[in-house]
């Protein structure tokens, strides 16, 4: 069994990742940090875990942490880094679910999370957990940089055409609209129902600090920097993210379906939906499938991509653990392969 660990586990991605660990059978959890929370039985804050969990949230120890052969951080930016070099040092493997190492370099990380990283080397050595496209990496890391929810879906929805230098590179656009648990469990006005609902907003506009992630990413992929305009948009749901991709085609395209079919036969958590069929985020809640419809509107020179991802799966937790599967030589689809919920 794989000892694991999570520190932070309160928020909507803690949770998520509570309940997917809770449920692999190749796991076990063993300790759960929450400085605000210490003392008190996870399952009475999270009574979906009643009968699966019997831990309680205690305060984070790095000895006590060291006795575990996986940690996940589902903390806040900057947690992660600071704790980062001695479990590494104890032989312990990290998924960092915030952004602490998702960026390569240091100066770029202080310009959009506004500190200083706190383990410059730790960060070279981190593999940017995107199965899709670092699977062999993933295979030999010690540490991960579990993908941002924006990133994974605006990523896997481009890919195939970027890859197969297609389109015009330097004009992408990403449209993308996320549900409130994107916020965080946080009190934050901007998430309340009252404020939330009924209503569609832009945010971020001028630079959200997802889009070096997704340029970092499309750019390595291309071979040099590409050109991308990124706008997030709040939508009165809980969960799920849909992005709108667009781009100029830099010849005859082909069929586009089934060049995206093609590319994604082998991925486990990847849907490519037939010709003319609109994915829809409830397709995808609860689970961790990405789905993607592909079009080219009157066979003009514009390709239209549509993503939908749930945030809090296949843009968090359900990522993270694919990513431990890969790490330790388990089946891909082990603990993360449920079925979409309906309604």
């Amino acid at each position: 069994m794989i000892k694991a660990g999570v520190v932070g586990g309160t928020g909507y991605t803690g949770a998520e990742l509570l309940r997917l660990l809770a449920g692999h059978p190749d796991v076990e959890l063993s300790v759960i940090t929450s400085r605000s929370e210490a003392g008190e039985s996870v399952a009475d804050m999270f009574p979906n875990l009643r009968g699966h969990l019997d831990l309680c949230f205690q305060v984070p120890d790095l000895e006590t942490l060291k006795s575990c052969d996986v940690v996940f951080f589902a903390t806040p930016n900057g947690t992660a880094m600071g704790m980062a070099a001695e479990l590494l040092d104890a032989g312990v493997k990290i998924i960092d679910l915030a952004a602490d190492f998702r960026l390569n370099d240091a100066a770029t990380w202080k310009q959009w999370y506004g500190m200083d990283h706190a383990c410059p080397d730790v960060l070279a050595e981190a593999v940017y957990g995107l199965p899709e496209i670092n699977r062999e990496a993933i295979k030999k890391a010690r540490i991960i940089a579990n993908p941002g929810c924006y990133p994974t879906a605006v990523t896997l929805g481009f890919l195939p055409l970027i890859e197969n230098s297609l389109i015009d590179d330097q004009g992408l656009i990403a449209d993308a609209k996320s549900g409130v648990s994107g916020a965080g469990r946080g009190a934050n006005v901007a998430a309340l129902l009252c404020e939330a609902s009924e209503s569609f907003k832009p945010y971020a506009v001028n630079g959200h600090r997802h889009l070096p992630e997704i340029r970092q990413t499309l750019s390595a992929v291309a071979g040099h920097t590409v050109g991308l305009t990124f706008v997030p948009h709040l939508v009165p749901m809980i969960r799920g993210i849909e992005a709108t991709l667009y781009a100029k085609t830099k010849s005859d395209v082909g069929e586009l379906t089934e060049l995206y079919q093609r590319y994604y036969a082998n991925e486990p958590f990847v849907d490519v939906l037939p010709e003319g069929v609109m994915p829809e985020t409830r397709s995808v809640k609860g689970s961790n499938m990405c789905r993607i419809s592909v079009f080219r509107p009157q066979q003009g020179d514009t390709v239209v991509v549509s993503s939908v991802i749930d945030n809090l799966l296949k843009g968090a937790a359900g990522q993270a653990m694919h990513n431990m599967n890969i790490m330790f030589g388990l089946n891909e689809n082990s603990g993360i392969n449920q079925i979409a919920l309906l309604p």
